[in-house]
């Protein structure tokens, strides 16, 4: 059995100007982004008239590509997922295996893709058959990551808020706050966010009537709601920095200061904003300020500069490293 994936390869026989070829390439791309576009949207990203739209939508439809149109102000195209459509057409272990490829990425072992393997893992899942689903599922429990978050993120998590995210749907969910408070969430799911090796929503809070940044491994239950919603901006239009500046509004519980020694110009170009901040000692050291919950997670970023450092506060942090450096040593000796 082959399934598909929603990709056009236009042929000559059936197109022949190349901007028509481009223009149908980005129309088909849209309706992978989003569940519904009205025809108004889909005219404004293309820049064509009614007339054009409708005739490349008739084109994709020529190509095997069921595009549904429904009438009204509530109307629209919509491309309907389904198993039988070429031209890309992969087996069952070319399925299972891209699948899985893009959950362990969306897992975070290739740094710097996991938010596009979430977006492809979204719209892979889709069209994968449920038996096909739930081997894709059975072989990624039996697999162990070489390399893993500090926080555990469900998979079915990320693909069912990088869905309501792409098709701008209301979602609801039960998160687990701070101080271990559970409370249930009505958002307008904007972004996903990688940082520090955890996942973050932004996202507007309905009930607040204000945006609000979630760690998804506190997220549980997450429920479309159906209900669609005009996107907002984000403040400051930088989801990224927008996280930055919200985990640097929470109060954490270390503040760690410690002279590493080596010159500032070559600690300071490590140090992304709002990360730490560092200022000059002297010639051959700089003093480091930055803060957070974890022990582990600041003695790895002061091991990370790979200099020499003293700790000159928490004192919780210098009892970690102590007790870190005596279990190292140990290690060291017994391998002698």
């Amino acid at each position: 059995m082959r399934y598909w994936c929603q990709f056009l390869t236009a042929t000559d026989r059936i197109l022949s100007p190349m901007a028509t070829t481009a223009r149908l390439l980005q129309l088909l791309s849209l309706l992978q982004t989003r569940r519904t576009w009205s025809g108004q949207e889909l005219m404004d990203r293309l820049e064509v008239s009614e007339r054009t739209l409708r005739r490349d939508i008739e084109r994709l439809r020529d190509l095997g590509y069921p595009v549904r149109a429904t009438p009204g102000p509530a109307g629209g195209y919509q491309l309907e997922p389904v198993a039988d459509i070429p031209p890309l057409l992969l087996d069952e272990e070319e399925a299972i295996a891209i699948a899985v490829g893009l959950r362990t990425a969306a897992g975070g072992s290739i740094t710097g893709i996991e938010e596009t393997s979430v977006r492809a893992l979204a719209k892979l899942e889709q069209v994968l058959p449920p038996r096909v689903r739930r081997q894709v599922n059975t072989l990624q429990t039996a697999v162990a990551p070489m390399i893993r978050s500090w926080a555990t993120v469900d998979v079915d998590v990320l693909a069912t808020l990088a869905q309501a995210c792409r098709d701008c749907e209301r979602i609801r969910f039960e998160y687990q706050t701070r101080t271990g408070d559970t409370a249930e969430r009505h958002v307008e799911p904007h972004r996903l966010v990688t940082l520090h090796r955890r996942w973050y929503l932004v996202a507007y809070d309905r009930d607040r009537d204000d945006w609000r940044t979630f760690r998804l491994d506190r997220i549980r239950d997450p429920r479309p709601t159906r209900l669609r919603f005009n996107p907002r901006q984000i403040p400051g239009g930088d989801p990224v920095e927008y996280v930055l500046e919200s985990m640097g509004a929470i109060p954490m519980r270390y503040h760690v200061t410690a002279v590493l020694h080596a010159p500032y110009e070559e600690i300071a170009p490590k140090v992304r904003p709002r990360e730490g901040e560092v200022e000059p000692r002297d010639g051959h050291s700089c003093l480091f300020r930055t803060r957070g919950d974890s022990l582990e997670w600041l003695a790895f970023h002061l091991i990370w500069f790979d200099v020499d450092f003293e700790i000159l506060e928490p004192p919780e942090l210098v009892g970690y490293v102590e007790g870190l450096a005596t279990r190292l040593a140990r290690a060291v000796s017994t391998a002698r």
